[in-house]
């Protein structure tokens, strides 16, 4: 029940309904460098973003993956929504990036718009105080020119989108991934269920390196050939979880 409580809060947030950083932190709440999200997430400027949003301790589901996924270890996880997946992952990879970097170092593919603005979102709330973070969201629906006209001014160091749209951007080279750390597929069994979808993801993969951290999360279960399927993106010894 706390797990779902907690969940709400960092939706509150993210929808500007939640109580003030000044109400939190004058809670009741336990400090969050206190707490054991300390003995994975190092940054300070996380930990006092996630401070803000009153979470106390990780999710059970965090506490099985976290520690593999910010060492850069290869998760494939399946788990129901609500259960902090996308929270998790976000933490992961904000502490491994480099916001110093020049170059696109994580790609968080979805295969809904609306997913998309969901967790680049995340990404704005829990990277809010790395002011030199830049995070860019590429989905169909919306013109193309409008993505490449950004992709010249900018490099974001993380892009959120929709296969299709990923794929234009990187066949028409605005899209560089040639140095990305870090590919995750949000809702991997129906990504790669879908043929047109995953011949896109496939694409996409090829063009970046072979040595990369990949992260595949799904809200269904997968079936031993989706689970076969995916592992076949991942390391040897890539860590699953249910």
């Amino acid at each position: 029940m706390a797990d779902n409580q907690d969940e709400r809060k960092v939706e509150q947030v993210v929808d500007g309904t939640a109580a003030s950083p000044e109400k939190v932190a004058n809670s009741a709440c336990v400090s969050i460098f206190n707490s054991d999200f300390c003995d994975f997430i190092r940054k300070p400027e996380i930990l006092r973003a996630i401070d803000d949003c009153g979470f106390e301790y990780p999710f059970k589901l965090q506490y099985k993956f976290m520690p593999q996924a910010v060492v850069g270890m290869d998760i494939l996880c399946q788990a129901q929504s609500e259960a902090g997946k996308t929270t998790g992952f976000v933490l992961a990879t904000l502490q491994q990036v480099e916001s110093t970097a020049d170059h696109v170092c994580a790609l968080v593919i979805c295969n809904k718009r609306v997913r998309a603005f969901h967790i680049s979102q995340k990404y704005e709330l829990f990277g809010g105080y790395m002011p030199a973070l830049n995070v860019a969201v590429f989905i169909g629906g919306l013109p193309v020119k409008r993505d490449e006209e950004l992709l010249k001014t900018m490099t974001p160091h993380i892009v959120v989108g929709t296969p299709g749209r990923i794929l234009a951007l990187v066949r028409s080279k605005r899209l560089i991934l040639k140095r990305l750390k870090h590919i995750i597929v949000d809702d991997c069994g129906t990504s790669l269920e879908q043929m047109d979808m995953r011949r896109n993801i496939v694409e996409i993969f090829r063009n970046t390196p072979s040595e990369k951290q990949v992260m595949m999360f799904s809200t269904s279960s997968l079936s031993e050939e989706s689970r076969a399927t995916c592992r076949k993106f991942m390391h040897s010894d890539a860590i699953e979880i249910q």
